[in-house]
């Protein structure tokens, strides 16, 4: 499948998420219920609420989106770079305020990529980022960009693409990290600085989305080089990719 999808259609995407407050004590109490009732599934050690809550970023009925950072391939002569290489433009949608950062990715979103021929591309995301940014949108009472309305469709006319997914080859058996499949093809590793397990504490106590963003865009990179690895193309060099600030 993946040999015949043209790069330049694709929009990769990777998304930052928190809990929606810093610590479960600032929670009301109706949401320290709620996050109890839901909690109780995810103790394997008798674990309290407040223990778990480090987790409630995961799901989308508890945390928040502070990042989302997409790219897109460029074609080699737009990028510089030869015949068999591309580059790539990454733009980052970033801020403590959820309702603004998603509504100015679903506005980009409804003018680039609404075409029938777009699709949506990401690392585990038709488990965790597609639907996760689909219930947030929802949420803060914004309309569904045409590549996220899944809702009715049939497996064949949603425009997904999942790397990880596409490493399954049919097996359905364990989680493969796009840390490690960057490892087993020669990919330079997003995880030089943070890791997913310290966003939270690099957003709520060092209050440094600057650096989740830097973090968010690597992962874009890498998933993007994982894309060529699979399509037996060369890595994209540095210099050939494009950070496009707001």
């Amino acid at each position: 499948m993946i040999e015949n999808i043209p790069l330049q259609n694709l929009l990769v995407v990777d998304i930052e998420t928190v809990p929606a407050t810093s610590d479960f004590s600032e929670l009301d109490d109706h949401w320290k219920y709620l996050w109890g009732k839901k909690s109780k599934s995810l103790s394997r050690n008798d674990e309290s609420p407040e223990d778990l809550y480090d987790r409630a970023g995961i799901y989308a009925e508890f945390g928040k989106v502070i990042c989302i950072s997409a790219g897109v391939f460029v074609p080699a002569a737009m990028s510089g770079s030869s015949e068999d290489h591309y580059g790539m433009r990454v733009k980052s949608f970033y801020s403590h305020d959820e309702k603004a950062l998603l509504s100015d990715f679903c506005d980009m979103m409804s003018m680039h990529f609404s075409s029938p021929t777009k699709i949506l591309c990401g690392h585990n995301a038709k488990e965790f980022d597609f639907p996760y940014l689909s219930r947030r949108i929802l949420i803060n009472n914004l309309k569904l960009p045409a590549l996220l309305n899944t809702p009715g469709k049939k497996p064949w006319e949603v425009n997904h693409l999942d790397t990880m997914e596409l490493w399954k080859f049919g097996d359905y058996k364990s989680f493969t990290s796009l840390e490690l499949l960057a490892a087993l093809f020669g990919i330079p590793t997003p995880k030089d600085d943070i890791d997913g397990s310290m966003v939270k504490s690099v957003y709520y106590e060092e209050n440094d989305l600057e650096r989740i963003r830097v973090y968010c865009e690597k992962d874009v990179i890498t998933l993007a080089n994982l894309l060529l690895r699979l399509k037996g193309l060369p890595v994209m060099e540095s210099e050939h990719i494009e950070i496009v600030q707001s």
